[in-house]
């Protein structure tokens, strides 16, 4: 499966960005939303299971953002409201073979190529 996560770009503290990511190759099953800013480690955003009916969001961005998915598109967005500094990073999408939604990059076998996000205060 090949994943492009888009939308990423400038946004202004307390505004709004939406990602998307787009699979191709095979349906998407839980899909993880990950965060790298420079000189940290990769970190657990968000994740929905394939029903949609599990989401999982880390305590940094519970309230603001928001997971979701069409699985007859095979996209998944996330919606990142309240926008801080602190959101700045590179935002990856992935996915794997596993139905619960993981919060650990290990537990995913199929990654995005990331985008860029920067909020500016």
């Amino acid at each position: 499966v090949q994943l492009q996560a888009s939308g990423g770009g400038l946004g202004q503290a307390g505004g709004s960005l939406r990602l998307a990511c787009a699979a191709s190759g095979r349906p998407l099953s839980t899909v993880g939303w990950f965060r790298q800013a420079p000189g940290k480690e990769r970190e657990f955003v968000a994740a929905i299971s394939r029903s949609s009916s599990y989401t999982s969001y880390a305590k940094s961005v519970k309230g603001r953002f928001t997971v979701s998915r069409d699985n007859n598109k095979n996209t998944a967005w996330l919606q990142m409201n309240s926008l801080k500094p602190e959101d700045t990073a590179v935002y990856y999408c992935a996915t794997g073979s596993g139905s619960y939604v993981y919060t650990r990059t290990r537990d995913y076998d199929y990654w995005g190529q990331g985008t860029l996000v920067t909020v500016s205060s």
